[in-house]
């Protein structure tokens, strides 16, 4: 198997939509599992990761994570999402948090702005999390192959591999 026979696509899936309370950034609940689980990780791939100082919605980041792929920018605009959550504890619910990440990318944060603004993407969100929850997921991260079998949580490459030979 090489790397050009499996195409990634990355999908939006809200942890906790609207009614679901957000988790209490310091509640004993994500001080653990940071502590146990995140930070260990982290620190094995050399990845820097804090636990952000509070749980926004991130509806609006799907959807500008969405209007990015329309730019031909997603990768970059999605990177640019997780640093300014899980390195620098950014509102990645906030609007303008939003643009800034797009402008600085040399995106038209203004068109971001309107876009959301419109809800535009909001639609597709939203299927894409129909569709999570079709195939029973709950979690993040998920990782589905040709819709058929699916794995959640960190896995190995190993676990990937097999996965995709699987669904072969």
């Amino acid at each position: 198997m090489s790397a050009t026979d499996v195409q990634i696509v990355w999908r939006a899936f809200e942890l906790r939509p609207e009614p679901v309370p957000p988790l209490d950034p310091k509640g004993d609940y994500l001080e653990r599992v940071w502590r146990s689980s995140v930070y260990p990780l982290a620190a094995r791939l050399g990845m820097t990761m804090k636990l952000p100082p509070l749980q926004p919605r991130s509806r609006r980041a799907h959807e500008a994570a969405h209007w990015a792929r329309t730019q031909g920018r997603f990768d970059e605009y999605h990177a640019a999402l997780f640093r300014a959550f899980f390195e620098r504890g950014e509102d990645i619910g906030d609007v303008g948090v939003l643009v800034s990440l797009a402008t600085g990318l040399g995106l038209e944060g203004e068109v971001l702005r309107d876009t959301l603004n419109m809800r535009q993407f909001e639609a597709s969100v939203l299927e894409d999390e129909e569709d999570a929850g079709a195939l029973g997921l709950t979690g993040v991260p998920a990782f589905v192959a040709n819709r058929k079998a699916a794995l959640t949580g960190v896995q190995p490459v190993k676990n990937l591999r097999q996965l995709i030979d699987h669904v072969r």
